[in-house]
């Protein structure tokens, strides 16, 4: 998975966006997917840069399958959303 890092028991990566519109449309369509997967992420974004982090609370705030998933789909999104 491209952009993902493992670090500190999450799973990180940054998404660089043309502006804070291209930005808040890529948050709103993770959003629909994580609502979906019942798998919400710690995120932030500035201007036209999203950072987000995965861990699985229930698991102890460690990396678990349940993030790989969420991310390989995060990842899709920004691809088709850069497309």
């Amino acid at each position: 998975m491209e952009n993902w890092k493992e670090e500190d028991n999450k799973l990180k990566a940054t998404f660089g966006f043309e502006n804070f519109v291209q930005a808040f449309s890529f948050m709103t369509q993770v959003a629909i997917h994580a609502e979906k997967q019942n798998h919400h992420p710690w995120w932030s974004n500035v201007y036209s840069t999203v950072n987000i982090e995965l861990s699985t609370h229930d698991a102890g705030d460690i990396v678990t399958e349940k993030d790989h998933i969420l991310a390989k789909e995060i990842s899709k999104l920004y691809k088709n959303h850069k497309a």
